[in-house]
């Protein structure tokens, strides 16, 4: 293990009450105990990164590299100067893609908000009490808290606390004179949506959907299980009309997104031009601030939902629409928030290497498995990657060739 896996989170002896609080609450059992002198530590390989530790440490006792008090109260700070907003919104990864519609959410549960601080958390249980209370000081009137569905959180229990937290910290306020709607907590999941009209009956969604939320009729379209649908993006991959969908991930948006990005970054002279792919929950920096890695590399990124929503069509056409290189950055089996029918998306994997090896692309694809433990993980891999694709001749004049051919 290297430095920088250690230092992700960390627990600082120092300040450590041994109160075993983080010990009751991490959700994947990452904290060990010593039976005899009630010391804790964190197991890294086990850790998912999600803060719920960090958040209720009544010491700050737990270090954390993403998203820390700190970081998050400056945050807020510069954006009161900026901008004029006095709400602020939270948002999981879960329920908020990088197209992030989150007036369309708010106004479907009876809420108008113009100017608001967006805060995009890989999970609302890492937020501390205590944070609420210093961004009311601080001049912030309401804050809203955009949670995924208790079933639905990528990080089991993450919600629950949250929710729990959120209410009794709201209680608190009205009993110091704050008003009933200074903090609000909203219930919103991604799910698949359904265009009946384009369904042809195939059932494939069916037959693919790994928590059994999609229903076959006798007589009809197949019929979706909202209640059980956990938004992995399964179905809408195999769907030849594209009739279910996940809503912020649809294929046709997709499609126009790094389109248009491979024409402006070729009409700029950008070379070489990289295309990356990313599940929400293996990269965590880069994904919230592009600008830091992403951008002086001249890569475009795309969040999919989940490894099983990565769609080899789009890794295809994206080579042959301009992109010099295309890379896929997903989390490890043992990582995977939806482990369900992962094997499906390894299948899908190897037909698209084959079909690239054939075209004599495939040296231009790469897969690779990533975790937020790994601080600069993606960074080196882009780096390298980058590397490899500047040695190769640009994808517009290989074009070129082919068509003189």
């Amino acid at each position: 293990m290297d430095e920088e896996q250690v230092v992700v989170v960390n627990i600082n002896q120092d300040y450590c009450s041994r109160c075993l609080i983080c010990y009751s609450l991490c959700p994947y059992k990452a904290i060990n105990r010593d039976a005899e002198t009630g010391k804790v530590e964190i197991d890294i390989q086990k850790c998912q990164v999600c803060g719920i530790c960090y958040s209720a440490c009544p010491v700050f006792a737990i270090e954390i590299a993403y998203y820390s008090y700190d970081t998050l109260l400056d945050y807020v700070k510069c954006m009161l100067d900026k901008v004029k907003a006095d709400t602020i919104v939270f948002m999981c990864r879960g329920n908020s893609p990088s197209t992030c519609e989150v007036k369309e959410i708010l106004e479907n549960q009876g809420l108008n908000v113009e100017n608001y601080i967006p805060i995009r958390l890989p999970c609302s249980g890492r937020i501390p009490a205590e944070f609420i209370f210093k961004v009311l000081d601080l001049g912030v009137k309401k804050i809203l808290s955009i949670q995924c569905d208790d079933e639905f959180c990528r990080f089991k229990e993450g919600t629950k606390i949250n929710t729990r937290r959120l209410l009794l910290g709201k209680k608190v306020l009205e009993d110091l004179g704050f008003p009933s709607n200074a903090v609000t907590v909203v219930k919103y999941s991604r799910k698949a949506v359904y265009f009946t009209e384009e369904c042809v009956g195939c059932d494939k969604c069916v037959f693919i959907c790994p928590y059994s939320a999609i229903e076959a009729e006798p007589f009809a379209t197949p019929k979706i299980l909202t209640e059980h649908c956990m938004g992995c993006g399964a179905c809408a991959l195999v769907c030849p009309h594209h009739a279910i969908q996940v809503k912020g991930f649809e294929f046709e948006e997709t499609l126009k997104r790094y389109m248009n990005s491979a024409v402006k970054l070729k009409a700029e002279g950008k070379s070489p031009v990289i295309l990356v792919f990313a599940c929400q929950w293996s990269e965590f920096p880069s994904l919230d601030n592009p600008e830091s890695v992403l951008f002086k590399r001249n890569a475009v990124t795309l969040e999919v939902p989940c490894f099983k929503a990565l769609d080899p069509v789009h890794v295809a056409n994206a080579l042959e629409c301009g992109f010099d290189g295309v890379m896929a950055v997903v989390c490890s089996a043992e990582d995977c928030k939806l482990q369900e029918g992962r094997d499906t998306a390894e299948r899908n994997m190897e037909v698209l290497k084959d079909f690239l090896k054939k075209k004599g692309l495939l040296e231009r694809f790469e897969l690779f498995e990533s975790s937020p433990r790994s601080i600069s993980n993606f960074g080196k891999r882009l780096d390298e990657f980058v590397k490899k694709i500047s040695s190769m001749p640009p994808m517009n004049q290989i074009q070129l060739v082919k068509k003189e051919v």
